[in-house]
């Protein structure tokens, strides 16, 4: 597993555990041991992401100020994303790394990032997002159902 991947799962873990609200990537700290043995309890609820999963269904986005958009991921690595109630529309780009979904979103004037790691016991996955480069919010992410007609 990389270090950007285990960075970001700490990052994750640390906001999930309730232990703290927010950490910065450079400021994560050192687990102890008890730490670590939950972390691995946390991290066995987690799985890898696959590219094919991602485009075969839209998503809802929800952040902790209460913003939900729509994200539809495109097989071409291209994201749109809508505003739920606004309207508003921003773009971007989307890969599956080392199992997490990275997504790049471009909004007005405002970049988004934010890496997403999935959840192995339902459809709703979380992540940690970037806006301008600065630590922004937690999200919480979910994959919805296809309508077959």
């Amino acid at each position: 597993m990389s270090e950007k991947k285990n960075h970001q799962l700490l990052q994750l873990y640390l906001r999930e555990s309730e232990r703290v609200r927010l950490v910065d990537l450079p400021a994560l700290p050192a687990l102890d041991v008890q730490e670590q043995a939950d972390m691995a309890h946390w991290l066995a609820t987690k799985r890898q992401f696959s590219e094919a999963e991602v485009p075969a269904q839209p998503w809802l986005k929800t952040c902790s100020a209460g913003h939900v958009t729509e994200l539809v991921f495109h097989p071409d690595g291209s994201v749109r994303e809508t505003a739920l109630f606004q309207r508003q529309q921003g773009t971007g780009t989307w890969q599956v790394t080392d199992g997490v979904l990275e997504i790049a979103l471009h909004r007005g004037d405002d970049r988004y990032d934010f890496s997403v790691i999935a959840n192995k016991q339902s459809s709703l996955h979380s992540a940690i997002e970037y806006k301008n480069h600065a630590l922004h919010s937690y999200l919480k992410l979910a994959q919805m159902r296809p309508v077959n007609i």
